[in-house]
């Protein structure tokens, strides 16, 4: 296994995304309220850059009792990121694909050393 320097801690910024590769692998490495995830930036779908599009949180719908809709907001808990090609979604913390979370993107380990950050390879 090998360390890839991905940059120093305060260089990243709140939804921040920076690419790393090593040898021909590309790596989408992603900052939210201090925790970075790494992941394979290949889309499942097409093979688009899948850590390239923007960070939101999940949309959800919020029902009535009886199940009908009533309005859709932003989730407090869970966090996506979306390939720009497409759209589909991924769960940052995860990495599934939100629409079938038996598939995911490959995930790689993320460390913090010395103020810098580095991604297990």
């Amino acid at each position: 296994m090998a360390e890839v320097y991905v940059g120093q801690v305060s260089e990243f910024i709140e939804t921040d995304t920076k690419i790393v590769k090593s040898g021909s692998l590309e790596i989408g490495v992603m900052h939210r309220k201090g925790e970075f995830f790494a992941y394979r930036n290949l889309c499942l779908h097409q093979g688009g850059p899948a850590c390239q599009g923007m960070i939101i949180a999940k949309v959800e719908e919020v029902l009535a009792p009886d199940h009908t809709f009533i309005a859709e907001r932003f989730s407090d808990t869970e966090i996506h990121f979306v390939c720009p090609w497409h759209g589909y979604e991924y769960d940052l913390a995860t990495g599934e694909f939100v629409a079938d979370r038996k598939q995911k993107l490959q995930k790689f380990d993320v460390v913090k050393k010395d103020g810098n950050v580095y991604v297990i390879v």
